[in-house]
């Protein structure tokens, strides 16, 4: 059994804020997955059971308000003996652009309050999917920002965004966060994923290809030199003279 947990606060009166974006998520993964069960109350939350890919799998939106989503997390992770490697929890991330997203296995609340419940229930090391909301560039705006709902425009990344977590999501399940990620980042930013390795670009910034040079035949220089010396010029007469013609069979 795996565990996917979508973080926010219960009820139609925070249904589009920002601080939601989890609950939307996991609501589209059980809208685009055939064989989820209709949502019920257990867990101090609505779950939904059915499968992604390999794994049969815990939908799980704690109904607890986000301070204390830690409550329904543990309660759901002790009841089916579960490991924090088998929880994902999505959720809103301030520090990252809207539309961009992040893995990542443990490390700290980063002033979250849903993940600073969820730590002190199960400790840190469960994996988490940050989803980038944007800052609004003031901390004293945070609280009206993640409590304010989506823009209309913001439904122009929003709705890709989700729709590609909840068809990646049979990943999530079977703990290929690499390959998830990866899936994402293909489809919501092509350009980024075709970009040529680091040493693709050397060599296309190389130029072209030179021939190897040939290796010279041992001895080639000195018979070069050979050539290029200046012939000697022979005595014409006198007794050295004589005597290479005696040698070389010449005549006067």
């Amino acid at each position: 059994m795996k565990l996917i947990v979508g973080l926010g606060n219960p009820g139609a009166k925070y249904a589009g804020n920002r601080h939601n974006i989890g609950f939307m998520a996991v609501d589209e993964i059980h809208r685009r997955h055939s064989g989820f069960q209709p949502w019920r109350a257990r867990f101090q939350g609505q779950v939904s059971e059915g499968r992604l890919g390999t794994e049969k799998v815990l939908l799980l939106k704690p109904s607890t308000y986000m301070n204390e989503s830690g409550r329904a997390v543990g309660e759901a992770m002790r009841f089916f003996k579960l490991e924090p490697d088998d929880i994902v929890v999505l959720y809103d991330e301030l520090d990252l652009p809207p539309a961009k997203f992040r893995m990542k296995k443990g490390g700290g609340h980063g002033g979250h309050n849903g993940l600073r419940s969820i730590t002190a229930h199960i400790g840190a090391d469960y994996r988490r999917l940050r989803l980038g909301i944007g800052h609004p560039g003031d901390k004293k705006l945070v609280s009206n920002y993640v409590l304010g709902d989506f823009a209309k425009a913001d439904h122009d990344w929003l709705e890709p965004l989700l729709t590609e977590v909840a068809d990646q999501a049979d990943l999530l399940a079977e703990g290929k966060d690499s390959q998830f990620a990866n899936k994402l980042t293909l489809a919501l930013e092509p350009e980024k994923a075709q970009r040529k390795p680091k040493a693709d670009t050397a060599k296309s910034n190389a130029g072209p290809a030179q021939s190897p040079v040939a290796k010279k035949p041992k001895g080639q220089s000195h018979i070069r030199q050979a050539r290029q010396a200046k012939p000697v010029t022979l005595p014409k007469s006198g007794p050295m003279a004589d005597m290479l013609k005696k040698l070389l069979g010449g005549k006067d």
